[in-house]
């Protein structure tokens, strides 16, 4: 059984991509366009995939339906 990772997401400025922080970390420095994870959404783990739109510029995601600021500190698992 693999190792569960957690994190939160933050838009990596260096890459210009979403990334997950843990610790203060980067875990994953630099998503990419069909990633998958879960998030934990009202007390909830839910699975996920990121997508970027050049549309608006912003990141989102395709289930939850959050984007731009909203994916700021989200938490995430199993990256």
């Amino acid at each position: 059984m693999s190792e569960i990772k957690t994190g939160v997401l933050r838009y990596n400025y260096n890459e210009k991509r979403m990334g997950i922080l843990s610790f203060d970390l980067w875990v994953k420095d630099g998503l990419h366009c069909g990633e998958t994870f879960e998030v934990f959404i009202n007390d909830e783990w839910v699975a996920d995939r990121i997508e970027y739109t050049s549309r608006t510029n912003e990141w989102y995601l395709v289930y939850s339906k959050l984007q731009g600021a909203d994916l700021e500190g989200l938490k995430v698992r199993n990256f």
